[in-house]
């Protein structure tokens, strides 16, 4: 049996191998920021995965422990974001308020209009989504920003010297920066089926749903995650529209 096992993941091995060669050495050659960080990621995924296939056989059936799980994404999802925008540890109950609340609205109205039953699986596959999407945006738009305030800080001075409240002074640098950080998910969204296939939508299918559900499932998804978005932007240019409101 398990030589069966190692004779069937003998394939996978060679190409994670061969895509992970590959993509450390074009990184490598082009100078990137961290050019090993790309292998170790593969990695990382390999052994997360390995972890969660386990985890989830007994997380599903309890939605208490569903949310305890859910709330594990939520941290590592803060420290990932802390972590890119250089910001001080104290700036961590920030930033996850900022996760939470951004994910917590969509599935509200997703569960609360009974839109999806109130089970584990799917509060996993929905929540697990918007988490990630909320890290996304809340990086773009914190290195959006802060490009954007070194690139335009004579703008932003001579706005704060004709006596404009901070807010006002940095409101088309947050603008500028809001828009980044949710293109990918507006574009994602808009060309569902044309360019892209989305995860949810083949992952129902392939766990034997019909392609009208998948596709109700997919619908779902897309349109919480492009709310999550704007919530992120909503509250990172309240946040860092005045500096003093967060630990750097």
């Amino acid at each position: 049996m398990v030589d069966q096992i190692l004779y069937a993941m003998f394939p996978t091995v060679v190409s994670l191998i061969g895509v992970g060669a590959l993509t450390t050495g074009l990184a490598w050659w082009l100078g990137l920021e961290q050019p090993w960080i790309q292998p170790w990621a593969i990695l990382r995924a390999t052994v997360q995965l390995a972890l969660l296939s386990v985890v989830l056989s007994g997380v599903l059936t309890h939605v208490p422990l569903t949310l305890a799980f859910l709330g594990v994404m939520v941290g590592v999802a803060s420290l990932t974001i802390r972590q890119r925008l250089q910001l001080s540890f104290q700036s961590l109950p920030v930033i996850a308020g900022v996760v939470i609340i951004a994910v917590a609205v969509p599935m509200l109205l997703v569960f609360g209009t009974h839109a999806l039953p109130l089970e584990g699986r799917y509060l996993l596959s929905i929540g697990g989504i918007l988490i990630g999407h909320s890290m996304i945006a809340s990086t773009l738009m914190g290195r959006e920003v802060s490009q954007a305030l070194t690139q335009h800080v004579q703008d932003v001075e001579g706005w704060l010297a004709l006596g404009a409240p901070m807010r006002l002074a940095t409101r088309s640098v947050m603008r500028r920066a809001g828009s980044t950080a949710v293109i990918a998910g507006t574009d994602q969204t808009r060309n569902i089926g044309v360019v892209t296939l989305p995860g949810a939508f083949v992952g129902a299918v392939f766990g034997g749903a019909s392609v009208l559900e998948a596709g109700r499932f997919q619908l779902l998804v897309s349109s919480s995650i492009l709310l999550v978005g704007v919530l992120v932007v909503a509250m990172w240019t309240y946040i860092l529209g005045n500096p003093k409101t967060i630990h750097r």
